[in-house]
């Protein structure tokens, strides 16, 4: 007597572990993705540009060579360029970062 009702609890809790299941599985499937790493410099910008910021600015390695300094500077330029909508204090300090990588700076500083 006691196995048809045991049967049925059996099955009754696997239906609901199952729907519960299919629910978090979609409510997962609905979250918005995340990032899996951070590609941009989010920091703030330093009286004097070093090396280190104008790499970290434009997304290479402080010892990379020229046409990747330069292909860098474009991709970065390219979003943020002033006629695009971007603003022009990052622009000059997205140019001062590529004077800085490429060793063309005299005289540092931005224009703002």
């Amino acid at each position: 007597m006691a196995t048809p009702f045991i049967a049925g609890l059996a099955i009754a809790t696997a239906a609901m572990a199952g729907k519960y299941g299919i629910q978090a599985w979609q409510s997962f499937k609905a979250r918005p993705p995340r990032p899996r790493s951070r590609r941009f410099y989010e920091g703030g910008f330093q009286p004097t540009m070093t090396r280190r910021e104008a790499a970290l600015i434009l997304g290479v390695r402080e010892s990379v060579a020229a046409d990747k300094v330069k292909e860098a500077h474009r991709r970065v330029m390219v979003a943020n360029h002033p006629d695009a909508g971007g603003s022009d204090y990052l622009a000059s300090k997205i140019n001062e970062a590529k004077d800085i990588m490429l060793r063309k700076t005299k005289n540092s500083g931005s224009a703002f």
